[in-house]
């Protein structure tokens, strides 16, 4: 609860002070609420609004949170609320005795309690069960929020949710959500042959992004390890050991900063199929995002902050080239020196550092200029080989790539590749990265061999993906920033 004034925390003090007193009273009476070790539950509050035909007049136990009260005369009206809803009790002192009644009374607004007792319709018409017990389950020691304002403060929502999730059935549902949307990712995928396995977390060589690792040290083995930016390397050598299509749900870990896109914890999913290329990977992600979208939510056509956005249409198919010309004017298929791609920069303000090269200077004017436009399902293809050093290059052009990202929203939701699986080529790609560190890029790759060990035992051609999981969650729910689609969002400590 936020505290605006002193006399405000004088009254949550003295709220406090009389909770504790009302959890000694019970316990003085042997009716210590925290020594319940279970309750038979029978029904949610679902189960009784939806089969009220069926229930009426029949005995039913449920239990929840005490969220309102009113009366408390000789009758009282509760709510309680469950993880499918609401329920409103008919507690009346006939029907529990005077000394239980007296006892019920003293409950609190956040309290836990099961509740036996008929189904019924009120006068008023409102399905609820005529309380016959009412038991204590867990004591409730701090208020909740204020019912008409709740909770509003996003800094304590995110700090504490778990009032958030009491307080806001919104945010239940976005998380409810977010697991049916995983759900749905895993059937899929497994029902078109994908084995899901898991892969290290904790590595000493964290590659397969352009990230900048936290780094750790294990005492057992006095050796520096980091928490892994990708799933990718080891994904990659179980297509060489045979699992010919995998896939992984796992958290990675980045070393960047906290924005509405970015937590530096957040869920990745990656898969890799031998035998296929990357517009393999185009087809299967079209087909799941639709299906994804059909599954959760009944519809290919999802809004986002008044934006709608069609799945049911066939995604649009654009290369990196094509797009920076549509969108910026600037044809770097005519560009054919790092000279003119510096003074092509220089005229459209797009800034760039002296070891970037003409590839790394296109996605900067992608970045400028292209990216807020794709709002509508968007393949963007065939980036530059500097770009993509774990990519097959496009036999016609060396200079590209078989790459894709997939966007909607303006935003990356995927990136995928025609997976490099020549060693040789593999390994030149490793040192072009190596000479990036060394000149102060945090987040190129460094070189691991017992993954060029792997590509030299064999790999088929293979296409793989990243998806951002947390992203799609936050497209599906229409979630405003990351942090909403995450159940505990990494906070900057309050001291500072």
């Amino acid at each position: 609860m936020a505290l605006n004034n002193p006399n405000q925390e004088k009254d949550l003090n003295e709220i406090l002070k009389i909770r504790r007193e009302k959890l000694s009273e019970l316990c003085d009476m042997g009716r210590d609420p925290f020594k319940i070790m279970k309750y038979d539950r029978t029904h949610s509050s679902k189960d009784v609004l939806d089969g009220f035909d069926e229930l009426e007049g029949k005995k039913v136990s449920v239990a929840g949170r005490i969220m309102s009260k009113r009366g408390m005369g000789k009758v009282a009206f509760v709510h309680i609320q469950d993880l499918q809803g609401k329920i409103q009790l008919f507690v009346k002192r006939d029907m529990l005795g005077d000394e239980e009644y007296a006892i019920f009374k003293k409950y609190d607004i956040g309290d836990i309690v099961g509740a036996e007792g008929e189904v019924f319709k009120t006068q008023t018409g409102e399905i609820s069960v005529r309380a016959e017990k009412v038991t204590l389950l867990s004591k409730s020691l701090q208020p909740l929020p204020e019912k008409f304002h709740g909770l509003v403060d996003p800094d304590l929502r995110y700090r504490q949710r778990y009032v958030d999730l009491i307080m806001n059935e919104g945010v239940k549902d976005t998380f409810i959500k977010r697991s049916k949307i995983i759900a749905s990712i895993r059937k899929y995928l497994t029902e078109q042959g994908f084995l899901e396995v898991e892969t290290p977390m904790l590595v000493s060589n964290a590659g397969g992004a352009a990230a900048r690792p936290f780094e750790t040290h294990f005492n057992a083995l006095d050796e520096d390890f980091k928490l892994r930016i990708s799933l990718e390397l080891y994904l990659k050598r179980l297509i060489v050991g045979g699992l010919e299509r995998v896939f992984e749900i796992g958290r990675v870990f980045r070393n960047e900063g906290l924005d509405t896109r970015h937590n530096p914890e957040f869920t990745l999913m990656e898969l890799y199929q031998a035998y296929t290329d990357y517009h393999g990977m185009m087809d299967l992600t079209e087909n799941l995002f639709r299906h994804v979208a059909e599954d959760v939510l009944g519809t290919t056509k999802i809004s986002y902050n008044g934006v709608e956005m069609d799945l049911g249409k066939p995604f649009e198919r654009i290369t990196m080239l094509d797009a920076v010309k549509k969108y910026s004017g600037v044809d770097f298929n005519e560009i054919g020196s790092i000279e003119e791609a510096r003074k092509a920069a220089d005229e459209h303000h797009v800034e760039y550092e002296d070891h970037h090269k003409k590839g790394d200077i296109l996605n900067f004017f992608f970045e400028e200029f292209v990216e807020e436009h794709l709002i509508q399902p968007t393949f963007v293809m065939d980036h530059p080989v500097e770009i993509s050093p774990l990519t097959k290059r496009k036999p016609e052009n060396p200079d590209y790539v078989e790459r894709f990202e997939f966007f909607m929203n303006g935003w990356e939701m995927a990136n995928a590749y025609s997976e490099l699986n020549d060693p040789i080529d593999q390994r030149e790609r490793f040192k072009a990265q190596e000479e990036l560190l060394a000149h102060g890029d945090e987040e190129a790759n460094t070189t691991d061999e017992d993954f060029l060990n792997a590509l030299e035992i064999g790999m088929p051609p293979t296409g793989g993906i990243g998806y951002g999981i947390d992203r799609m969650c936050m497209l599906l729910t229409d979630a405003q920033a990351i942090r909403d689609v995450l159940l505990f969002p990494t906070m900057k400590p309050l001291d500072k």
